[in-house]
């Protein structure tokens, strides 16, 4: 798969051209090049390192963002099997910016949910962007509801730049339907565990975020406001998003450390995107691991660990004057 670069890859991207042009050159001549070649080699793995271990949070969030980089729709495939998916919020109609229904997650029945974008203008728009409408957080609690009569845990898989803004969601009550989620998920007696594996932005990510393990791919961001949107209101101008990405605090090491996330689930060197499958065998073992877990819970412990997990956010601490 040819990966589009990103702006701070490109001089992994001029190593991999000298490269692949020495190569060509050895390959066409009796001339020996193995020296040089190995000398190249050596230097892009090292560049590889140093820019991939010392990301920022902006170079993670335009990963968190890249095109090529796995959906919900291609974690189902490559991480679940025999996904049914349904539809309709039973109310309105149907939202494909928010797919779900039941999988098997080697052999143990799920319902799995979650934001699904698009790669091109037309599936974009079929998707809506990952934004969804209130019937996507409707057909998501449908769908949960379902999971809780047949005793089946729920795995979201989140990726929104945020809940669909427009007049047509206002209008159908998209704050009441995200704010129904919170209040709803809160009381589900299964287990649940929501992934973030792109971007993890506002409302729109809570709105399927209520659960007893919160889990991160490793480049994914998690944040009340996209970096641009809080640049543009702390400074005015939206090219401070970098010092508002930093600011955020919303990468996944960060928010580990504020135990606002459970666990950091590994990608390949480079991104989620360099290697699809590989990616869906990590998030499959880490939603695995932690479903395992939560079986030993009965569903009144369950209820309570998850109640205060979530009373414990937003701790505070007082300066004396």
């Amino acid at each position: 798969m040819n990966v589009e670069p990103l702006e701070f890859e490109k001089p992994i991207v001029n190593l991999e051209r000298q490269l692949a042009e020495l190569r060509d050159r050895a390959a066409d001549s009796d001339i020996d090049m193995n020296g040089e070649i190995k000398r190249i080699e050596d230097k892009l793995a090292k560049t590889k390192l140093d820019i991939y271990r010392n990301l920022s949070s902006w170079q993670r969030v335009q990963i968190a963002r890249h095109t090529q980089r796995p959906y919900m729709l291609d974690y189902v495939e490559h991480s679940f099997e025999d996904f049914l998916e349904l539809h309709g919020d039973r109310h309105i109609g149907d939202d494909e910016a928010m797919p779900g229904g039941f999988a098997y997650l080697e052999g143990r029945r799920v319902v799995v949910l979650g934001h699904q974008k698009g790669r091109d203008t037309k599936e974009n728009l079929r998707r809506n962007f990952g934004s969804a409408h209130p019937e996507g957080y409707r057909k998501a609690m449908r769908l949960m509801k379902m999971a809780e009569k047949f005793n089946a845990p729920i795995v979201t898989l989140i990726d929104t730049p945020g809940a669909y803004p427009g007049i047509g969601a206002e209008e159908r009550n998209i704050a009441e339907a995200i704010a129904f989620n919170l209040r709803e998920m809160m009381t589900l007696s299964v287990p649940i565990v929501a992934v973030v594996i792109g971007e993890g932005g506002s409302g729109g990510a809570l709105g399927i975020g209520v659960a007893d393990r919160v889990l991160m791919m490793e480049n994914a961001y998690y944040s009340v406001i996209s970096p641009e949107g809080c640049a543009a209101i702390l400074w005015k101008d939206r090219k401070y998003a970098t010092e508002a990405a930093e600011a955020l605090k919303l990468s996944a090491a960060d928010l580990q450390g504020l135990e606002i996330v459970d666990e950091v689930i590994p990608e390949p060197l480079g991104g989620a995107h360099q290697d699809h499958i590989g990616s869906a065998a990590s998030l499959k073992k880490a939603v695995r691991k932690n479903l395992m877990d939560l079986r030993e819970f009965d569903s009144e412990t369950l209820l309570e660990n998850r109640y205060q997990k979530f009373r414990s956010y937003g701790q505070f601490r007082e300066r004396n004057r």
